[in-house]
Parts: C-alpha cells; structure tokens; sequence
C-alpha cells in the first residue's frame, strides 16, 4: 500500500492543486479493511476456516480438518466471467471493424479483457487506462480498484473530472498518475513527495479512463457478485464442519458395558477398563457384566440441509443448480439445460449491456490518440459472442432458418460464432472463390441455351478442319 507524504495538509472544498487531487483520490483507495478484499478471499476459497459450533471442536480437529473448505463463491463468479466474451466492435456505415480490432490484439485484450470482467465481478469495480506509447499508437492497460479512484463529473454518471493510479514496484518504489481534462500529472518511482511531479498538457483533452462497474444502480456503490452469496456459503460452510464433527463422534456404534467396578487411579479418578477400537475385542469375567452399543449417527439430515442451502445459494447468484449437482446423479437433458440457464444467460446479456458501452468508451478514446474522427462514434456497437449453450446441430438449423428470411450472410457467420477475424478471412476468401471462379468460365465453354444466336465472332470450335477456320478468319 503506498503511503502518502506526511507534508501535506487537509483543505477544505473541492480539490484545486495536483496535490490536493492525489489526496483526495487517495484517501477513495480501498484499504486493507474494505469488503473487496473479503470477496476476493471468497473467491479464491481462503474465507473463514474451521467454523465449529463450539470452539473446542477447532482446537480437537483443527490438525484433521485445517486444509478442509467448501467453496461454491469460485463458481458463482466463473459461471458468468466465463460467457463473457467480446467478439469485435462494429460502427454503422463505416468499416468492419478493422482499425478497432487492431487496437486490441494490440493490447492483448483477448486474454486480458477477460481479467477486466473478472475484476469487476469479483470487487464490484475494475478499470482501463488508454493512453498512447512511444510510437504514438493507443495502449490499453487494465488497472484493478485496488490501485485506481476517480472522480465523477457532478450530475454526471459517466463523465470524470479526474482520475489517479498509484503503483509501488517490486524495490517498494511508489509511482502515481493524475489525469484530469486538462493536465496529466506524474510523480516518477523513487520520488516520495507529491509536489515533486511533472506536470504537462493533456493532449485528449479528457481523462484516458474508463470504469468497469459491476450491478451499477443510480446513486449507489457497484457491488460484487458475492454480496448476498457469501452468508450463504458461511451457513454451507458450517453445517458441513458440523457433519464432520458427528462423523468423527458418532458416526461409528459407540460401544458400553455395565456390572463392571470402575478402577480408579492413584489421585482418585476413573480409569477407563478398554481400548475401545474397531479391532478390539471387549470381554469381561464378571458374568453380570453387560455389553452393547449405542446406533450410529444418521447424517442425512445434514446433507439434506446442505441440499437446501445450496439451492438458496443458486436462487440467489441465479446459477443453475445442475452447476452444483444439486439432487441428482446423472447429467439433465439438453433441453433441461436450456431451461434452467435462463436465468443465467438473461444476468449475463444484462453485464453484456454496462461492460459493452465501457469498451466501447475505450475504442473510441483509441481512436482520440489517433487523432481520428472516430472517437466521436456513439453510434459504436460491441458484438458479444452468444452466451448461450446449444448444440451445434439447433445452432445451425436456426440459423439456416433466418437466412430463408434473407438475413445478410455476414450477420450469420457473426451469429454462428466466428470472430471478427475469422469473417475478414472468410470476406477475402470469397472474392478468391469468385475471381477463381470468373477464370474457370473462361477457360471452359458453356452450353448453348435453346432459342440464343450464337456468338459470330467466336471462333468455331472443336476440330472442324482448316477450311472452317481460314473461312472464319477472312470474315473477321
């Protein structure tokens, strides 16, 4: 965590300075203390361990069950992260989207645009930095919310007034970047006070950030993805600790005996008669003694409960509960699946609709380094890969369906799956088939059509003798 200098002092309204935006700014940082951690922890399955019911249960099997977690928050997260895929960017009565799909194979956004949406689902908030590089071309950074805060415009939801990334290297050298509309104000690694920046113009002429914001409402903070999941997963978390306990006590017959004298030690206490364990063999000579054993435990209630709460767990994150094997033992048909994901697939077209209009925000300030026309392209439109699971056999029959309806060939092959890429390729190896295909009706001769004159100035063809031909040609 970078430490802001101590020489700075607390003013009052709205920040004016450089410094006095960096502390402002800062002061929006998470800390160690803020929920986004904790949801990061749940996602990565290292939440609260060892969740007895009494706190002698953790200190008798804290060594047996130490490593032991259940976690289905990894899951609730990925069903959605993992549908998110942005195929190309499309603007109308212009290109396909060439120049916008250089930007980001650039940037190498096919894998990390994945790791934006990740961020945002997980913390609530991630962000994307655009600026240009040494050659003057656009470069795509992500940044996560634990490293960047920004300021919006007021009565704004979307436009900022200011923005600051803090980073600290592996020698523990800090390193901050202020943006506002009208300056860009750097403090370089290995300078530790705030007043010691460069301060230069900003060229764009606005601030070169975008937001990610996940379940964004109007007034209010984004929130995670696990919000209302993670008391779930904790009362998962103990029921499941609890049946373990009862496996370890009473999951094996517990065995007694009575008509024995109990023995006692030297200071008085009872000592027990038997090494009681599933291969010892309990026997007495006292003919009144008596053995038997208690019923084991019957730890289907517990799993019963579990059952429940996970199906709460998948109401809530509206995750299908096929994704948790939920009271079933074989797969469900394709058709169940269809049904049961429509849920899912309606929470991820809605993210579709708030992360598409932030890349969108990103491409066009691509197209503000370059001085291009372009950025003023409201007009942009993000194509998502179909998050929708079908087999490939109704995929295509839908598909061959709309084009009966004289649906253009290229929205097909978008709607089939293809990337931009691919359908560039398959554009260009259409006009090879065509060109290849005009020289093949050149070379070859084509029949004549009943009722058509033939062609005077064709030579006459096959091997009609030298005659025909010198007759031709003294006509020509």
């Amino acid at each position: 965590m970078i430490v802001p200098p101590g020489s700075h002092t607390s003013f009052i309204g709205k920040p004016e300075s450089p410094q006095q935006w960096l502390m402002y700014l800062y002061g929006k940082i998470p800390g160690p203390l803020h929920e986004s951690h904790k949801y990061s922890r749940y996602y990565e399955g290292e939440q609260q361990r060892l969740a007895f019911s009494q706190m002698k249960y953790k200190a008798a099997f804290a060594s047996v069950f130490g490593e032991w977690r259940d976690n289905f928050c990894g899951t609730i997260v990925d069903s959605t992260n993992e549908r998110l895929h942005v195929d190309s960017f499309r603007i109308s009565g212009e290109d396909d989207g060439a120049d916008a799909r250089e930007f980001w194979q650039r940037s190498s956004m096919d894998a990390y645009s994945s790791s934006v949406h990740l961020e945002a689902l997980i913390t609530g908030v991630a962000y994307v930095v655009v600026w240009a590089d040494a050659e003057g071309e656009p470069t795509i950074t992500p940044v996560p919310g634990s490293r960047m805060a920004v300021s919006y415009k007021a009565g704004s939801l979307w436009e900022l007034e200011a923005a600051a990334r803090f980073e600290m290297d592996a020698w523990g050298r800090q390193q901050v970047t202020l943006w506002t509309e009208d300056y860009v104000y750097e403090v370089a690694y290995g300078t530790t006070e705030w007043d010691q920046g460069e301060k230069q113009a900003n060229p764009l002429g606005k601030v070169p950030v975008v937001p990610f914001e996940n379940r964004s409402r109007l007034g209010q903070d984004p929130v995670s993805e696990l919000a209302n999941c993670i008391p779930i997963q904790d009362a998962i978390n103990k029921t499941t600790m609890d049946a373990l306990t009862a496996s370890e006590f009473a999951a094996f017959p517990q065995r007694y005996v009575t008509g024995l004298e109990i023995q006692e030690d030297s200071n008085g206490n009872p000592v027990e008669p038997y090494n009681v364990g599933q291969d010892k063999l309990l026997q007495a000579e006292d003919p009144s003694a008596k053995f038997g054993s208690f019923a084991a435990a019957d730890l289907s209630n517990y799993v019963t409960l579990v059952d429940m709460l996970v199906q709460h767990l998948s109401t809530v994150a509206r995750v299908p509960s096929h994704y948790f094997l939920v009271n079933t033992t074989t797969a469900p048909s394709g058709e169940a699946i269809i049904s049961a994901e429509a849920g899912l697939v309606a929470k991820v077209r809605e993210r579709m609709l708030h992360f598409g209009e932030a890349w969108e925000r990103v491409i066009r300030l691509c197209f503000a380094v370059k001085a291009d026309k372009r950025k003023d392209a409201f007009e942009m439109e993000t194509r998502w890969r179909d998050p929708e699971y079908r087999t490939e056999a109704q995929h295509v029959d839908a598909l061959l369906k709309l084009k009966q309806l004289d649906v253009p060939l290229e929205f097909l092959w978008h709607e089939a799956g293809f990337s931009g890429t691919q359908i560039a390729d398959f554009r260009e190896m259409r006009k090879a088939d065509a060109k290849a295909q005009a020289e093949i009706q050149k070379i070859i001769p084509q029949p004549e059509v009943k009722g058509q004159q033939p062609n005077p100035n064709k030579p006459p063809q096959g091997n009609s003798g030298n005659a025909n031909r010198k007759l031709h040609e003294a006509k020509r």
